[in-house]
Order: C-alpha cells, then structure tokens, then sequence
C-alpha cells in the first residue's frame, strides 16, 4: 500500500488527510505535493497522520524539510502541526521531535491551536 491523501483548504488552514505508508517510496512525491501546496497557502498546515501504518527516516526527515517550509522562521505567521496515533507518535519521539513537529491528538485540537491573523 502506497500513501494516500486529502487536502482541505480552510479559511486559514489547509488540513491533509493522509493513509498509507510515509516510507522512502512515498517520500519524494509526498514531499513534492505537500511543499508546493504549503506555498501556494494558506499558511497554516495540518497533517492528518492518524490513519498512516508505518513512518520511516525518509518520512521523518520529509515531516522536518516540510515545517521548516511551512514556518521558516519563528515569528512567520505560518504554523505547522500533526495529527498522530500511537505508531507516529512513538516514531517521532524516538527522535525528540515532539515539539518541533507540534504533535496533536485529533484535528480538533490542531484546529484549536491555529494562530490567530
């Protein structure tokens, strides 16, 4: 099973529903797809990852490369969060990025913590 997706544009957001695998297969056009969508705008990004199977170290360094698009420098207006289960979440915090990627529980929560403009 490949990686597969949704974009939902929002007034200020756009929310990706993703399932699959974000593997070395899936990584160049996730990358490619979801970077051109983050400059198109809005700026603020959410990534759905609650019903993806398995993240390799492509998939993380792509989650990396793609919030520091998202909001390259800390004061930009732009936020970048993801929405994990049990298989993300363990993943990333292997790798203490818990905090960079903003980790959230469900795209309510992520919705929630969107700046305001």
């Amino acid at each position: 099973m490949s990686l597969r997706g949704t974009r939902e544009v929002r007034d200020s957001c756009q929310l990706f529903r993703l399932t699959g695998l974000l593997d070395a297969f899936s990584e160049p056009t996730f990358t490619k797809v979801i970077g051109s969508k983050i400059e198109e705008g809005p700026k603020n990004i959410i990534l759905d990852l609650s019903h993806i199977d398995f993240v390799d170290s492509s998939g993380l360094g792509a989650l990396v490369r793609l919030a520091k698009l998202a909001k390259p420098e800390p004061e930009s207006k732009g936020s970048f969060q993801i929405v994990t289960n049990a298989r993300v979440t363990q993943t990333v915090k292997l790798v203490r990025l818990e905090k960079f990627l903003s980790l959230q529980v469900s795209v309510d929560a992520a919705l929630e913590n969107i700046p305001a403009d």
